[in-house]
């Protein structure tokens, strides 16, 4: 999972589903049972592979799922959705049911959620991407790569906020961009 990696240093980015890896609007249907995106030209996961160049630079970066797909599928079918090369990235979400199935964890905030993951992890950096900034105080603003909602990462600026979180949070893309190094 983390190697000799410490959890100090550990860089984790919190991943929300909907709004990020395709548009937010998802419909589930039972019959037949399928999973589509109610967005014409867009695909379920369309951005899988954008968000794998994204945090290339960044192999120490590893993924917890802050998406509501945990509750409704389970960790394990939730996190198989993925690419291989995200999926090898995933170290866990913030809802585990052994927790959270009580305790009312899917009325809380996405940055509530995030927060008492930070609070068990406590990584050496961390940055969430989601489409809802709801419940994000100004505090912690830095650290939300925000998306639109009807694009997600399909968007080039929504591309450009993530790639900018990642630099600040995570260190620069690669020692090419350090001043003074070869």
């Amino acid at each position: 999972m983390y190697g000799c990696m410490s959890l100090r240093t550990t860089q984790i980015l919190y991943l929300d589903f909907d709004g990020v890896l395709h548009p937010a609007d998802v419909r589930r249907y039972r019959t037949p049972p399928t999973i589509r995106v109610n967005a014409p030209g867009h695909a379920l996961f369309e951005n899988c592979e954008v968000l794998e160049q994204l945090l290339d630079p960044y192999p120490n970066a590893r993924i917890v799922l802050s998406t509501s797909w945990v509750r409704v599928f389970g960790f394990q079918r939730a996190r198989d959705f993925l690419t291989r090369g995200l999926i090898s990235r995933v170290v866990g979400a913030t809802f585990h049911k052994r927790y959270h199935h009580k305790d009312g964890f899917a009325l809380k905030p996405r940055f509530v959620q995030i927060m008492g993951d930070v609070q068990r992890r406590s990584p050496g950096a961390w940055v969430a991407v989601d489409d809802d900034a709801e419940g994000w105080p100004d505090s912690h603003r830095n650290q939300l790569a925000q998306m639109p909602v009807d694009l997600g990462l399909s968007d080039t600026s929504a591309q450009e906020e993530l790639r900018r979180r990642l630099r600040v949070h995570f260190g620069p893309r690669s020692a090419f961009e350090q001043p003074g190094v070869l």
